[in-house]
């Protein structure tokens, strides 16, 4: 995981450059969030929440988790997202990748273990950031701290 090069083929320091761009922005849209306390997705949208970003769970069925709404699609969010994290399997993620296009996201971020180049193919294409494979609570971690 830590070998530098995500997605694009990019350095060590043209990837910090990226992530720390990521970083600076402030709405995260956390595609496949669960409800579940023990469940990864959970535990890294309650870190950003703790850590100031403004994020907004999506996955099928609507509710609430952690007291935000959940949104049933990224195109039902209905207002701007400058990221999308992605938790879901990685053949859907070309899929998201389009919805993120479509609702004029900045970045399309595939977590550890979700890894789809064309997904990134898409996104890259349209303009937006891309990283796979990676954690952002990690990333956000080592780049600016807990």
């Amino acid at each position: 995981m830590e070998d530098c090069r995500r997605g694009e083929g990019l350095d060590c320091t043209d990837f910090e450059k990226k992530v720390r761009t990521v970083l600076a922005m402030k709405t995260i849209a956390v595609v496949g969030m669960s409800p579940q306390e023990d469940r990864p997705s959970f535990r890294v949208g309650k870190y950003l929440i703790e850590h100031g970003y403004d994020v907004i769970p999506v996955r099928p069925g609507g509710g609430e988790i952690l007291g935000r709404p959940v949104a049933a699609s990224l195109k039902e969010i209905g207002r701007s997202v400058d990221i999308v994290d992605v938790f879901r399997r990685s053949e859907d993620c070309e899929e998201i990748a389009r919805d993120a296009i479509a609702i004029g996201a900045k970045v399309l971020w595939l977590q550890e273990e979700v890894i789809n180049q064309v997904a990134g193919d898409i996104a890259a294409d349209a303009g937006l950031l891309f990283v796979m494979d990676t954690c952002l609570k990690k990333m956000h971690v080592k780049y600016i701290g807990e």
